[in-house]
């Protein structure tokens, strides 16, 4: 589940009594320019990827093997964006902040269904479910590194800010469906190879059954993307209300 963060809220100036906070180094935004124009330009890749597929074959079953490779590449990028700070520095530069640990979550899960399921259960590759996450991680990725990118410059586009808080009512649900479904599809798979299964007895006396692991998984959906979903529409309140509000006196 891809969470999100920000609009481009600047935070109250201090008043005298109070130290100013200092912000990011050059050094610090220079990086994370780099790496937002890099993950961009690379979901940009998959999308253009996607298309030429479709077009070349004429139907959209087994798109997925046509973008696997960089796929898994950008996704797996995204560790980058928690160990690097990306989102910590884009709030000291006045960036309105996603929860870590919705944050952390969207992007392990993603992750994790890039390899541990779609890479590893190679049965469930041509399911029309990879496609609907896929589609829905690429736009909403395109969007959204493009919105830390010019957040980060301070040129941030409405236009950009709009589909950062809008395209998610339809894309996230969309997501969680293909990821769902996709999970669901390797169950009898998972369940007959016994994949990544440990069994007893062994020297360890350690359990573990990855049929289980991925039914558990699927059921903590149910708590986390309601908080995601509803932290991105107040967020969504936040950043353009003022501004539907502005409209609407108009």
């Amino acid at each position: 589940m891809s969470a999100p963060a920000m609009g481009t809220t600047r935070t109250a100036p201090n008043d005298g009594s109070h130290k100013k906070k200092k912000g990011p180094g050059t050094l610090a935004i220079a990086y994370l320019v780099i790496y937002n124009v890099v993950m961009t330009a690379g979901w940009l890749v998959i999308a253009v990827g996607l298309v030429r597929a479709y077009l070349a074959r004429g139907s959209y079953h087994g798109l997925y093997y046509s973008i696997e490779k960089p796929l898994k590449f950008f996704q797996t990028g995204a560790l980058l964006e928690n160990t690097s700070g990306n989102s910590h520095v884009c709030t000291s530069v006045g960036i309105v902040p996603s929860s870590v640990v919705l944050t952390g979550f969207q992007v392990m899960s993603r992750v994790f269904l890039t390899w541990a399921v779609t890479h590893s259960v190679r049965e469930v590759q041509s399911e029309d479910s990879v496609l609907l996450f896929v589609v829905a991680w690429t736009i909403t990725e395109i969007i959204r590194y493009s919105f830390y990118t010019f957040s980060l410059l301070n040129h941030l586009p409405y236009l950009i800010k709009w589909a950062r808080y809008t395209f998610f009512i339809v894309l996230y649900p969309m997501g969680v469906t293909g990821e769902l479904l996709t999970i669901y599809a390797a169950l009898p798979y998972v369940q007959k190879t016994g994949l990544y299964s440990v069994t007893l007895p062994n020297k360890y006396n350690f359990s573990f059954d990855y049929y289980t692991f991925l039914i558990l998984t699927m059921v903590s959906y149910i708590p986390l993307f309601p908080q995601l979903y509803f932290h991105m529409l107040r967020q969504r309140k936040k950043v353009l209300g003022h501004v539907e509000e502005y409209t609407k006196v108009e």
